[in-house]
């Protein structure tokens, strides 16, 4: 797999589990520092969140919490599989 880079970029969901709280409006902010990536999102049900990562070959594993938009604190772990898109574009 190339080199990926989250560094500056601005995701939106494409799929979530049923119980998931994030949609299609909102939007994550991501950065990435050598293996390390972050990002902030906002935005649908969700007033804030943050998640912390660290990313190996193309697995990113994830820390992620936040605050609904009903008041409620979540947190959780998720494993990514990053894929890219047939323009290139990081999934």
């Amino acid at each position: 797999m190339k080199n990926l880079s989250f560094n500056n970029k601005k995701f939106v969901l494409v799929q979530n589990s049923k119980t998931g709280k994030v949609n299609s409006e909102t939007l994550f902010f991501y950065k990435q520092e050598r293996d390390l990536v972050t990002a902030d999102y906002q935005g649908g049900t969700v007033r804030y969140g943050k998640i912390i990562a660290l990313l190996e070959n193309d697995k990113l594993d994830m820390l992620y919490q936040c605050v609904t938009d009903e008041g409620q604190l979540k947190a959780g772990k998720a494993l990514a599989t990053v894929s890219f898109t047939e323009s290139q574009k990081i999934r």
